[in-house]
């Protein structure tokens, strides 16, 4: 069996790896070992991954036999890209997001939970020993975590309404509450779970093992959105932990909001990969299926749609790209963040409706893929900050004046 590549699109790594979606070519500021890397993960996808979503999304079930052939191909740290002593860049980073997320939604949300919210908690909370013994643990998959913010009640407000304490009782902690909406929690080792001290109102993160005495969890079922993803209501009564399983350098949230200002720039490429996998499935449907007597792709209503799908993309890969660039630089600021997932979130939306739209009556089923990305757009437009909170982050720093303090 071989990869499953869409319209003119290529693998090779020294030839033109651009998707068809990216059409200015930003994929050609990649090394070729970085474009290398990508193609040998574009090609797994295709030929492993792809086959097999329909159907786990109507099930509501996550297919982990994949991750294998994921870790196989050392994606955090490539040994193809270090072997001459480099490092993989932010855009490799950004562009690894975007191929996942081109395929599916949850397949990114799921991967990044790991290599992106795990590993930046424990890279940015951890003492330098924790860092040095997790790391490498963490970018082999062989320790998984996830990461616990979001309450029940506390979603936009956990800055200020976090109701999870946890209190020092000797050598040990003890946790109560709850969390909400934690993707990927029941196949992980740790969930790192945030709570504030009562005593002194210092928030803590902890490194709190899965199958913890005291800590259940339950799959959110129901869902419309990433239905693949198993996401899930913790509730925390009288968890202990050793206060080696703290993360030191979590003092308050403005520990956290530098952690969420790093991933949330992650965020903006699933939504952008989201984005350019509905503009190729609507290409691949308009070009092939024939009515009146020639493809609906040669319509004139059908064209103008494509365009501004294209066009919707193309602003997001410049956005997402720009902002790696800067961050990558050293300038990480919350409204840079905050506008890119603003911005690509209502791009990625008008572009699966408008995917689904060109479809017709065939994008509403998950044989044209389109109708797996307009249902999935919806939780990406939600989560990791909604429109509203990002557009107020924006907007403070346009104005001076936060719309929060009221």
């Amino acid at each position: 069996m071989t990869a499953t590549l869409t319209v003119g699109e290529t693998a090779g790594a020294d030839g033109d790896f651009a998707a068809p979606a990216d059409v200015y070519r930003f994929a050609e500021l990649l090394t070729g070992a970085e474009r290398a890397v990508l193609a040998e993960l574009r090609a797994v996808l295709g030929e492993h991954v792809r086959p097999l979503l329909a159907d786990y999304w109507e099930r509501g079930e996550f297919p982990y036999q994949v991750l294998p052939r994921l870790v196989e191909l050392d994606l955090m740290r490539p040994a193809a890209i270090t072997a001459e002593g480099g490092e993989p860049s932010a855009l490799y980073h950004g562009f690894r997001t975007f191929e996942l997320a081109r395929v599916d939604a949850s397949l990114a949300t799921m991967y990044n939970a790991q290599s992106g919210l795990f590993r930046t908690a424990v890279a940015r909370g951890g003492s330098a020993g924790q860092v040095a013994a997790l790391d490498p643990r963490i970018r082999s998959f062989d320790y998984t975590g996830v990461f616990a913010l979001t309450e029940p009640d506390h979603g936009s407000d956990v800055a200020r309404g976090m109701a999870t304490t946890a209190r020092r009782d000797g050598d040990e902690w003890v946790i109560d509450g709850a969390k909400r909406w934690i993707g990927g929690a029941f196949t992980v080792d740790v969930i790192v779970v945030f709570a504030a001290e009562p005593e002194t109102g210092a928030l803590r993160a902890f490194l709190v093992p899965r199958e913890s005495p005291g800590l259940t969890l339950r799959k959110i079922g129901g869902k419309t959105a990433l239905r693949m993803m198993q996401n899930a209501d913790i509730a925390l009564h009288g968890v202990r932990v050793p206060e080696s399983a703290r993360l030191p350098n979590v003092h308050s949230f403005a520990d956290v909001a530098e952690m969420l200002r790093r991933m949330r720039s992650d965020v903006a490429w699933i939504a952008t990969g989201v984005a350019a996998g509905a503009y190729e499935a609507a290409v691949r449907y308009t070009t092939t299926r024939t009515q009146f007597g020639r493809p609906i792709g040669g319509f004139q209503l059908v064209q103008e749609k494509l365009a501004r799908m294209l066009a919707n993309v193309t602003a997001c890969l410049g956005a997402v790209v720009r902002l790696t660039q800067l961050q990558e630089g050293g300038t990480f600021r919350d409204e840079d963040s905050a506008l890119a997932k603003m911005l690509t979130s209502l791009h990625m939306r008008e572009t699966v409706a408008l995917a689904r739209e060109v479809c017709g009556g065939n994008g509403i089923t998950l044989e044209t893929d389109v109708a797996r990305f307009h249902a999935d757009a919806e939780a990406v437009y939600s989560y990791e900050g909604t429109h509203e909170i990002n557009a107020l982050i924006v907007g403070r720093s346009i104005t001076g004046r936060s719309a929060f303090n009221r």
